[in-house]
């Protein structure tokens, strides 16, 4: 009796801790919630701070415990950057933009997106100011618009091309003891070579270096525009590593002025008649009121837009990846909806599951039919992220897009020598028929069923690029020259028909709305689907958060690996994206 008292005893201090910090949670959560819900007072003659200190994403995500409660984001979304910009333009508070950016992530297209909007506040006859100590390719494309471009005198920029980096795999899977059976289709479809090869093929090489100079012509050509330098001039700068250092920056034109931090504080108080002995008002991005006059009209029409960012996979996904199951869903909301006049698809992704992706790609198809569906590409939108834009009516793509890559690949690992080899572990099977245990990962595959593996590989490249030439309106064999699996760059996608406008986000915006028959202020925008809450992120992302963590602490510089070792993991049936991890700097 004592023990059965002292473990209900037990079992109630148990449900009374548990209560007080459910209590201490649910009290935290509120007052963030109530925290992040003020608008902030912006004082006269204030300049707008642009930092981009975090990841840029298409759209502001708050999926860690860290930034649930210190009430920031995990990263920037660009959604938020150009609203915000938008409506710095016409506040008669804000006087001038400060862009104090270094190491700015974001893809090439994500930044055209920015940079258009800081072109089109200039319009308004409001200064923006330039500061870094030291500036990436990047953050000074953002930054060549600007009125004055303060370098710091010990500060470097990075101004010496682009550059495209793939890890290979080859060595670590034959010291590992693991044979990839690879199975694609297209000579271009390179997704597969980090498994089996330890450099670059030439059609590898040859794709890469295309797109490549198309976009880092494409940058040239925008910078030369802005600083007034000879385009032909900012080419040899560019390519012979003419800038070693800030002096060479200031003497060859890329930037006004060689100072401090202070010194263009200073500028700016000029600019706005401050004493230089009183402080500058500067308004950070994330504490600037955001707002959207679209979606500030009282109208019942809609433009819903869908967000597809990150890998595409079956299932639910994530707020970092394209889950059929939930995106299907959304698509199906818009179609359905009859307030939704139109919808635009903002695609940002390097594809993945080509089964995910033709569900995605079926609910496009089928709301084509009843209203105009517009597809938005980000920075990637290739392979699977290509499939599930190509039914849309028209596709609108920056010039810096990477795209393609129409084709598909299967990757099935024989493990048997490392259980053999190098753990001392054999197996052994019995089968009802020939070929019960296909596929396996546990030995080889036959002659035959390679074949069998191909075969499907084959249909669903077939598939795959029929339906494509269905969608662009030209003929299947004229559609397979620009496949086999070949990226391109949005310009040279544009000149082969792959997309059908070079333009923003804003631009697939003015088309949806047109086809719909709509006024500028004629409508609000839906934004779907929709994100997790604050409470659903706490109690379904913490386990995981800490789990993440842990690993990347112990696995240090290592980490990398570990992550495309999970996103190997991960991919299940044939597979329809990009060229294994391509970074792009």
């Amino acid at each position: 009796m004592r023990q059965f008292f002292k473990y209900v005893l037990a079992t109630m201090t148990g449900i009374f801790l548990l209560g007080v910090l459910g209590f201490v949670l649910l009290v935290g959560i509120t007052a963030v919630a109530i925290s992040s819900d003020k608008t902030a007072v912006v004082a006269k003659n204030s300049v707008l701070e642009i930092k981009l200190n975090k990841p840029v994403a298409e759209r502001e995500s708050r999926e860690s415990i860290g930034a649930l409660f210190s009430n920031q984001a995990d990263n920037i979304g660009l959604e938020q950057i150009r609203a915000t910009i938008r409506r710095a333009k016409t506040d008669d508070d804000i006087r001038g933009i400060f862009l104090n950016v270094e190491l700015v992530q974001a893809g090439r297209a994500s930044l055209e997106e920015i940079r258009d909007a800081l072109l089109d506040f200039k319009k308004s006859g409001k200064f923006i100011v330039s500061y870094a100590d030291a500036q990436s390719e990047g953050s000074y494309y953002l930054a060549s618009v600007a009125n004055k471009i303060y370098l710091n005198p010990q500060g470097t920029l990075e101004f010496n091309g682009a550059s495209s980096e793939t890890m290979y795999f080859k060595g670590l899977f034959e010291k590992a003891g693991i044979e990839p059976q690879i199975f694609r289709v297209g000579s271009f479809k390179s997704a597969v070579e980090p498994f089996f090869r330890d450099s670059m093929s030439d059609s590898a090489r040859l794709q890469t270096s295309s797109f490549l100079n198309s976009l880092n012509d494409f940058m040239l050509a925008h910078v030369a525009e802005s600083r007034g330098i000879a385009p032909a001039r900012l080419k040899v700068i560019n390519d012979s590593t003419l800038v070693h250092n800030a002096d060479d920056a200031k003497r060859l034109g890329l930037v006004t002025d060689l100072g401090y931090y202070d010194q263009a504080l200073d500028y700016m108080k000029g600019k706005l008649g401050v004493d230089k002995s009183k402080k500058l008002s500067l308004i950070d991005l994330d504490d600037y009121e955001k707002s959207d006059d679209a979606e500030g009209s009282t109208s019942g029409n809609r433009i819903a837009v869908i967000y597809a960012e990150g890998d595409i996979v079956t299932g639910k996904g994530g707020n970092s990846s394209i889950g059929s199951t939930r995106f299907a869903e959304a698509l199906r909301q818009a179609r359905l909806d009859d307030k939704v006049k139109a919808v635009v698809l903002r695609v940002n992704s390097p594809g993945g599951s080509s089964l995910a992706s033709d569900i995605i790609y079926r609910e496009v198809a089928l709301t084509k039919k009843v209203k105009p569906i517009i597809c938005s590409m980000s920075d990637v939108a290739a392979s699977g992220g290509y499939m599930i834009a190509m039914a849309c009516d028209t596709i609108v793509a920056q010039p810096s897009t990477i795209t393609g890559s129409i084709g598909v690949f299967g990757v099935l690992p024989n493990i048997q020598p490392l259980l053999r080899d190098k753990l001392g572990i054999t197996t052994d099977r019995v089968n009802t028929g020939k070929f019960s245990d296909f596929p396996t990962i546990t030995r080889p595959l036959s002659a035959f069923e390679k074949q069998q593996f191909q075969n499907e590989v084959n249909r669903i490249y077939a598939d795959f690029t029929t339906k494509a030439a269905q969608g662009r309106h030209m003929p299947v064999e004229r559609l397979r020259r620009f496949a086999s699996g070949r990226v391109w760059s949005g310009t040279e996608a544009k000149q082969r028909g792959l997309v059908d406008v070079l333009g923003s986000f804003d631009d697939a915006m003015r088309i949806a709305a047109r086809r719909a028959n709509l006024e500028p202020d004629d409508y609000r925008i839906q934004r779907l689907p929709r994100q997790k809450t604050m409470v659903e992120n706490l109690f379904s992302g913490f386990n995981e958060e800490l789990r993440l963590r842990l690993v990347q602490q112990e696995m240090g510089p290592l980490y990398p690996v570990y992550e495309q070792y999970k996103k190997l993991s991960t991919m299940q049936g044939v597979q329809a994206r990009l060229p294994f991890e391509m970074m792009i700097r």
